[in-house]
């Protein structure tokens, strides 16, 4: 009672109940009609909302009302009433095992949950909601809804003058695939910032797979890599057996697609060191989706697909946030709630020129009335200090 309430207290009074309405029934009926037996009916319900302290207390006060009854109608000490005291005990036992158990077992997997959703915010890094003149939204769907993770990746980076996104999916599911993608995660993150052309760049991300991949197992990841710069009405992609993105503009969707797709990632030979690159034209207020085959693949029951560009259509004029939470709930719905494949997207949009910083803006449109400020109070700052240098 020291303990702080909750709500399983308050139910706990269901149990006492029925303790005591079996009780009381069994106690005016005589001892030749015997309802002791359901007192095993307390324990079993407390079990199923309250821990094993509890049920224990619940089983425990079943097992004593049998005895009372039993003592009131002189039958303590026949075999009879002892072998049925002894069951209702030993079934009560059974009911608390069972609560240990499944308290352990909860234990474990809010363990295994926590985790995974620390790896989860490590190798995933939670894309901000601008990064240069974009604005962008990401969402994860795991097949494996205890481990909050899986073999899809997306990650996003600045270079000096534009912004690079990666999207892939690692062959397989679950924790299985998290090495697979934390090593192209790895090497993206470490080479994408500099100012190699998308080709190279993929050449190394493709070199970094085939190093870091088991030989032994047919390991591949498609990908799809973008690089869309500050100042334009373009983006480049390269596509390595990854489905296409889907391009809004005006409410029509257009798949970005011009040509056959590179081999996926880490099929050695396969590769070819020369990667196509597309360009695309990216307006303001276009919204563009990258997403991984776990949402084109979504089946309902009759096993039609997910039509994501009959949806993504209906959903004109969204921020990328409000397309994606729109986006989550209908494919869940699509397949309630079971999904087979992991599944990963990201949203993106062009902020109008007239929004962005000014560092994002191009020489020609920053405001000039800044700069005779700047260079006053640098004049100024040198004058009070009396230090030639201080000029300098």
């Amino acid at each position: 009672m020291r303990a702080r309430w909750r709500p399983a207290h308050a139910l706990a009074t269901l149990p006492l109940a029925l303790i005591a309405a079996i009780s009381i029934a069994d106690a005016l009926t005589g001892p030749d009609i015997q309802l002791g037996p359901l007192l095993v009916v307390a324990p079993a319900v407390t079990a199923s909302f309250a821990g094993p302290r509890l049920t224990a207390c619940i089983s425990a006060l079943a097992v004593a009302a049998r005895i009372i009854v039993a003592i009131l109608h002189g039958v303590l000490g026949t075999e009879s009433r002892q072998a049925e005291i002894a069951a209702l005990a030993a079934a009560s036992t059974v009911v608390v095992i069972f609560t240990v158990l499944r308290d352990r077992h909860a234990r474990v997997l809010k363990q295994v949950r926590s985790v995974s959703e620390a790896a989860q915010q490590v190798l995933l890094r939670p894309l901000p909601p601008r990064i240069g003149p974009l604005q962008i939204a990401s969402v994860y769907l795991a097949a494996e809804a205890e481990a909050h993770i899986g073999g899809d990746l997306y990650a996003a980076t600045r270079t000096d003058t534009s912004s690079r996104l990666l999207i892939g999916d690692v062959r397989g599911k679950g924790l299985a695939a998290v090495g697979d993608a934390a090593l192209l995660l790895g090497a993206f993150h470490g080479a994408a910032h500099q100012q190699a052309a998308l080709p190279a760049l993929m050449t190394y991300l493709d070199a970094s797979v085939r190093w870091g991949l088991d030989e032994d197992e047919e390991c591949f990841i498609t990908a799809a890599l973008l690089d869309i710069p500050d100042h334009g009405r373009h983006i480049h992609l390269i596509s390595c057996g990854h489905p296409p993105p889907l391009l809004l503009h005006d409410g029509t969707v257009i798949p970005l697609a011009h040509r056959e797709p590179a081999p996926p990632l880490g099929l050695g030979e396969f590769a070819d060191p020369d990667y196509p690159l597309d360009a695309f034209a990216f307006e303001d207020g276009d919204l563009l989706l990258l997403y991984t085959d776990g949402i084109i693949e979504a089946r309902d029951d009759s096993g039609a697909f997910y039509p994501l560009a009959e949806r993504l259509a209906d959903w004109h004029g969204c921020a990328p946030d409000q397309l994606l939470e729109r986006l989550r709930e209908d494919v869940l719905a699509h397949v309630r709630g079971q999904l087979t494949d992991d599944a990963a997207a990201i949203a993106v949009t062009r902020v109008p020129r007239g929004q962005l910083p000014d560092r994002h803006r191009s020489p020609a449109s920053r405001p000039q009335e800044r700069m005779p400020d700047y260079a006053a109070r640098i004049t100024l700052r040198a004058a009070g200090s009396g230090d030639p240098a201080a000029g300098r």
